[in-house]
């Protein structure tokens, strides 16, 4: 999962966010069914919105409200609490951005975790890779996995029933603190932003623990908003990396539908050097995973392009890292 609001106790729903009591409280929220227009409540100020074919589940589970609808342009849309999650046709850019990068990095992955992700992208994508032995994904809402699979299969595709694959519904940050050092080579967070659910995946103690259950040349990546409209999120989540890892970085994805710019995708390693990998290099590391010419966005020259910031993200940065 990618960005989420803020909820605000006492204030009025959204538009195309059905009302519902703060705290947990799992119901159909069925207050009315969307119909004409989803607009995003990401922004007070700024958004977008989708012409609604149908709605296919609204449900409120025990963290949020979560919403699936068919849209005129996108095809299927996955919103939470408002906010626009994925949609069937853009949602390759973000899920290839996130997996592929980190593992074609590090050149030698087969030990994968995956926090968050409940529609089941990520997996799919990191399942594509040759080397992949084992990949664990923990999702705390199993409502949200349960409501993608049923209305937006092909997102995941097989992944699911990949052998290779350990579905965990819980929670990531306690996972990860129970597992021993050296137990991944990558860990990718694809969490909502660092407020409500997502908050404790954020922090300098979470970090602290993904650098000690990663491997020698581990990495670790997450979603780190758009800069343009949220960069206090990458400067704050950077600097708390830097304190575990002696490399932090970020990275760049053109997601039509997150909107405000370029998607900023925080980087961080144990060894200097593998946010800068040669592109003859990503090449072959690509052939070998059995994933080149089978994307729509990640490209050898993609990946090594998008580690290229414009200043006005790279200023985010810990300066060692600009």
């Amino acid at each position: 999962m990618r960005r989420l609001r803020p909820a605000r106790c006492g204030s009025g729903p959204a538009r195309g966010v059905p009302a519902g009591p703060c705290g947990p409280e799992r119901r159909a929220a069925r207050s009315s069914v969307l119909t004409g227009w989803f607009n995003e409540a990401l922004y007070p100020d700024w958004g977008q919105r989708f012409g609604v074919i149908r709605e296919l589940a609204r449900v409120r589970s025990d963290y949020q409200d979560i919403l699936i609808f068919e849209s005129a342009s996108h095809g299927r849309v996955l919103a939470l609490d408002g906010t626009v999650q994925i949609t069937e046709a853009d949602e390759f850019v973000y899920q290839e951005m996130l997996a592929h990068v980190p593992l074609l990095a590090h050149g030698g992955a087969r030990r994968a975790l995956i926090i968050g992700a409940g529609d089941g992208g990520v997996l799919r994508r990191v399942l594509e890779h040759r080397s992949i032995e084992r990949a664990i994904m923990v999702e705390i809402d199993g409502e949200v996995i349960r409501l993608v699979r049923e209305h937006m299969p092909q997102i995941a595709g097989e992944a699911w029933t990949d052998p290779r694959t350990t579905l965990v519904v819980g929670d990531g940050l306690k996972y990860l603190a129970e597992s021993p050092p050296d137990s991944f080579d990558v860990v990718i967070v694809d969490s909502t932003d660092p407020v409500g659910v997502g908050e404790t995946l954020f922090t300098e103690a979470f970090y602290a623990d993904c650098a000690r259950a990663l491997g020698p040349n581990g990495i670790v990546v997450n979603q780190s908003g758009v800069p343009f409209m949220q960069g206090q999120e990458l400067r704050e989540t950077s600097l708390r990396r830097a304190g575990a890892f002696p490399c932090v970085t970020a990275y760049v994805a053109a997601v039509p539908t997150y909107v405000g710019g370029l998607m900023a995708l925080g980087f961080a390693a144990k060894q200097p050097g593998l946010d800068s990998v040669p592109i003859p290099v990503l090449r072959e590391r690509a052939e070998a995973a059995g994933i080149l010419g089978r994307t729509r966005y990640w490209s050898p020259e993609v990946h090594h392009a998008s580690f290229q910031l414009p200043p006005y993200i790279s200023e985010l940065l810990p300066r060692s890292s600009r």
